[in-house]
């Protein structure tokens, strides 16, 4: 009995030298990062089926990378900047890590002044920081039929807003469908019927520009 015991404890030892062995060597599985993806259509995916919009392309794009991440897309068709501002506190729920911001199409759609824009967008922006939360702005670029003065007091509230917040910052949702800054011959190949919302084909393109800033996003929401 003595000689059982004696074997069973050195088989013990054995297995539990084993275990601290490999929990010491096993590299530490990351945690999912929880990111909210605050915007309109272009974000909740209109026009297209559920696994080819801008959230579940970019999950399986940084899943593919080796990331764990949760997207949840706040995106809601015909949304503005106000109406963003209005959900950005009940939507940044206790688990968000970080925050992507893409808003600001339906205000050019309006005809909104900019400075009411930039006011809204200021005010998401803070309660980010009140949470002490990462966040990806993603700019949009007016168009010039409102005139110069409006075009340049819009493109530029992204850019000044990501400066004040230190936020990481895309200056164009549609960067991905730029070559050399301007919009391809072939655009209508990946953008639907409307020419507002990308289709399958575009989103993929989006998210290839897009994804490498949200990785950056997970690192800071990480550190």
């Amino acid at each position: 009995m003595l000689g059982l015991l004696t074997y069973g404890s050195g088989i013990w030892r054995n297995k539990a030298g084993a275990l601290a062995l490999m929990a010491l060597t096993s590299p530490v599985m990351a945690e999912q990062t929880d990111i909210l993806a605050l915007g309109d259509s272009l974000t909740q995916g209109y026009g297209v089926l559920d696994h080819e919009g801008f959230v579940p392309q970019l999950t399986n794009w940084l899943t593919a990378r080796g990331h764990d991440v949760r997207i949840v897309n706040g995106g809601v068709s015909g949304d503005t900047t106000a109406g963003g501002l209005a959900r950005a506190e009940w939507s940044l729920t206790p688990e968000i890590d970080a925050m992507i911001v893409a808003l600001g199409g339906n205000d050019l759609l309006r005809g909104i002044a900019p400075e009411v824009a930039r006011a809204n967008l200021d005010g998401i922006l803070t309660v980010a920081r009140s949470r002490d939360l990462p966040v990806l702005l993603i700019g949009m670029e007016a168009p010039g039929n409102y005139g110069p003065d409006y075009k340049t007091d819009f493109d530029s509230m992204y850019p000044d807003l990501a400066a004040a917040y230190d936020t990481l910052y895309l200056p164009n949702f549609f960067a991905g469908l730029m070559v050399d800054g301007a919009p391809p011959q072939n655009l209508s190949d990946f953008m639907q019927l409307d020419g507002i919302h990308p289709n399958a084909a575009g989103v993929a393109r989006i998210v290839e520009a897009v994804g490498p800033e949200v990785e950056t996003l997970v690192e800071r929401a990480n550190d």
